[in-house]
């Protein structure tokens, strides 16, 4: 079996299903790898178990504001955006998942 070296840091689970603090699952679905972080729920996929995990790396940080940045007033004009109209709000309350 080959050793990869994200395996020695990941926690498993375990038949009794307990979960473990960042617990990450890493599964094949047809020629896609699929990583999850647990905690967050952030799910990514890769071509291989490296991409997967790091694409997955990269969403975490993004979920946690610690890597990215708001876009500029210029940016979201560029995209067709008017920024004085355009109001973030609750998924809850915008009727998308009715």
């Amino acid at each position: 079996m080959p050793f990869y070296p994200y395996e020695s840091s990941m926690a498993s689970s375990t038949d009794d299903g307990a979960r473990y603090d960042d617990e990450i699952r890493l599964w094949r679905e047809d020629d896609w790898w699929i990583a999850k972080d647990v905690e967050t729920g952030v799910t990514t996929q890769g071509s291989s178990r490296d991409a997967a995990l790091a694409n997955l790396d990269e969403a975490v940080a993004l979920y946690h504001g610690e890597i990215g940045r708001e876009p500029t007033d210029e940016e979201l004009r560029g995209l067709g955006i008017d920024p004085e109209n355009n109001v973030s709000g609750d998924l809850d309350d915008s009727g998308v998942f009715e």
